[in-house]
């Protein structure tokens, strides 16, 4: 079906399966980046490249001179002179660190490319569906955000006045946005799997907008956790009941102080916070899935139940194991699944079709 000028209206079928992969794989593609942005933050990573350059920063230092030239750009800011410098680092010990950050940067590259040359190929073949072109902008406009808002965060900690991390507001910005595009691409998708059926777009109510809410704000602690190194705060051993559910032996830590660090600048106090809203997200998350199952939602109720189990289980044992690598990894990963499984269900009780409304009455 098409307008007077030519442009569809709806697109056909194999149109919009096209345009579902494509924003699929990159939502994928996101879930994989916020792998290796953990995996950045827990090896100190993310200072190791101290310029920005969007083109020639693709290719890697490329011989002996190039490489010396980067280590002595990176012996000058804070987190060298203050904690990798007296440790002893070695070039070797620099490489493996600018590995992943240079690898966190070329996947954001990537994921630039896999998004804007598809979307120019639509466009101009004129196969996007009437109404969509503003949102997909959108979407391209938070992945140039996205970048921007990283050399923002990662500016924070090259100064000779920084500390010897990024700003964990600026970490935290950082990963929103990453979370915020996947959830948009998600919604997308599936708006556009409806449209398939030839029905409405769907929209949110006001208790999906209390879940994700609250799921926001779960994470935004999370990641102030993250820039803070607040996961160590609470001790660690395995089943070590004194690490979790307590913090060093006590409900409530002794090690929290407003009045030098401010309410979520303060590591015990965001960790503590951190824990405990996780329920009151979990309690919304059990809701949104029993009212899922009523509307004959069932494999989005199981999806949210999966991705929330499943992280709750990994948030312990990252403190039981004193924040291992590849388990606090894993929790990060788990928490975009989370995402997309909460947008998932979201979009499902906001869909305006007879299942919804018979089910709803």
């Amino acid at each position: 079906m098409k307008n007077t000028d030519g442009r569809p209206l709806i697109g056909t079928s194999d149109d919009i399966a096209a345009m579902i992969r494509w924003l699929l794989a990159v939502a994928v593609l996101i879930v994989l980046i916020v792998a290796v942005g953990g995996i950045t933050r827990l090896t100190e990573s993310g200072l190791s490249i101290t310029q920005w350059k969007p083109v020639t920063g693709v290719i890697p230092p490329l011989g002996e001179a190039q490489w010396q030239a980067e280590f002595a750009r990176y012996r000058q800011i804070p987190q060298y002179l203050d904690v990798n410098g007296p440790a002893g680092m070695t070039l070797s010990d620099y490489k493996f660190i600018y590995f992943w950050e240079w690898a966190h940067r070329l996947l954001a590259r990537i994921i630039g490319l896999v998004f804007v040359l598809p979307l120019i190929w639509f466009w101009m073949r004129r196969t996007i569906p009437l109404g969509y072109k503003p949102r997909l902008i959108a979407l391209l406009a938070l992945g140039g955000l996205q970048g921007a808002v990283g050399w923002w965060m990662v500016s924070s900690g090259l100064s000779p006045e920084a500390l010897d991390r990024v700003s964990h507001f600026r970490l935290a910005a950082h990963l929103l946005t990453a979370l915020f595009t996947l959830g948009g691409l998600v919604w997308t998708a599936l708006d556009l799997a409806i449209l398939q059926q030839g029905k409405a777009r769907a929209s949110l109510n006001r208790f999906t907008v209390l879940v994700l809410a609250a799921l926001a704000f779960q994470l935004f602690l999370g990641a102030l956790v993250a820039g803070l190194r607040a996961g160590y705060v609470a001790g660690a051993g395995w089943f070590h009941l004194d690490a979790w559910p307590l913090m060093q032996g006590a409900f409530v830590p002794a090690g929290i102080d407003l009045g030098a660090n401010g309410l979520f600048s303060d590591p015990y106090l965001v960790h503590f916070l951190h824990r405990w809203w996780a329920w009151i997200v979990v309690v919304l998350l059990i809701m949104m899935g029993r009212r899922l199952r009523a509307v004959r939602q069932r494999p989005a109720s199981v999806a949210i139940h999966m991705a929330f189990g499943l992280q709750i289980l990994l948030g312990i044992s990252t403190i039981w194991s004193g924040v291992s690598l590849w388990i606090a990894v894993a929790h990060q990963v788990c928490a975009a699944l989370l995402v997309m499984a909460t947008v998932w269900g979201a979009h499902a009780l906001g869909r305006r079709d007879p299942v919804n409304r018979l089910s709803a009455a």
